[in-house]
């Protein structure tokens, strides 16, 4: 589910742009997000317990997630291609996975560390296929990228322990209602500097850039933080972060389905390469192999 609403993000992200800025657009993004799960509070129909003390522990996790991860995105997307964008964020689940050997004491098996690196390959083949040319020019636009995957990584390993002590529900409603507060502060002050409050509000006139924008937070946004905050608690963070790479595939399919996009070889190759990779990654670990050995039954 986190990989067919990520991957269909691409297509309503591209929507929304046509009409407002990224930074703008983070703050509709955020603000239907938090209109979303702040709904059901309000009619008594969702009863979510949080305290300050909660919130001091969960911030520093959303200063990394959705802060720092959709900021820097963004601006990284500014400065560089998105062939070059394409590899850097795909590298996602290696970073995740060094983090995690390290702080979370998590043992990828070799055959995991294969399957991870097998999809991110997959990522980068399609990538490459495509013809661009890679370049690296923009350090400015590597850098916010680099730094936007990493922050992703930070949050995979810091989500998996609080996890254990907060509910999905809990985490979500904290990440949300910061990053609500926080992107339109970021982009009414900006517009307030430029006297230029007006445009705004001017997307709001667009009909598609309302579907888009509710896509994008109701979904995308609340939608998959409660997913990534519930499988977090399930199993390993490395495990959870090889997904992301899937909602490549996803993507593809809904460019064929609704822009009538052309498949080719390398898509289906990529692809391949792609979900054999999720898959390997949480087929191969260590507890479901000693299981296999002693004839236990998983």
């Amino acid at each position: 589910m986190y990989s067919i609403i990520t991957g269909l993000s691409f297509l309503f992200g591209k929507i929304g742009l046509e009409y407002s800025n990224p930074i703008d657009l983070l703050a509709y993004r955020f603000t239907a997000a938090f209109l979303a799960i702040l709904l059901p509070v309000l009619f008594k129909k969702v009863k979510v317990d949080i305290n300050k003390e909660m919130i001091k522990k969960v911030l520093p996790m959303t200063l990394f997630y959705p802060l720092s991860f959709f900021g820097f995105q963004i601006f990284g997307l500014k400065y560089t291609p998105s062939a070059e964008a394409g590899i850097l964020l795909a590298v996602g689940p290696v970073f995740t996975m060094i983090l995690a050997s390290y702080f979370l004491k998590e043992k990828a098996t070799i055959l995991q560390k294969i399957s991870i690196l097998l999809s991110v390959f997959g990522v980068i083949y399609i990538t490459f296929k495509k013809g661009s040319s890679f370049e690296f020019n923009s350090m400015k636009g590597i850098a916010f990228l680099l730094i936007s995957v990493i922050s992703f990584a930070i949050y995979s390993v810091m989500a998996r322990k609080l996890t254990q002590d907060f509910s999905g529900i809990q985490l979500g409603y904290i990440m949300i209602g910061i990053s609500f507060i926080s992107f339109n502060i970021l982009a009414l002050s900006q517009h307030l500097i430029n006297g230029s409050i007006g445009s705004f509000l001017t997307p709001l006139k667009e009909f598609r850039f309302i579907i888009s924008v509710l896509y994008l937070g109701v979904l995308s946004s609340s939608g998959t933080s409660f997913l990534t905050n519930y499988v977090l608690s399930k199993i390993e963070s490395s495990k959870m972060s090889v997904f992301a790479n899937l909602a490549t595939v996803i993507s593809i399919v809904a460019g064929v389905v609704f822009l009538k996009e052309e498949i080719f070889y390398y898509h289906i190759i990529g692809s391949i390469l792609i979900i054999v990779g999720v898959i390997g990654t949480n087929i191969f670990d260590e507890k479901r192999i000693s299981k296999e050995d002693s004839g236990d039954e998983i």
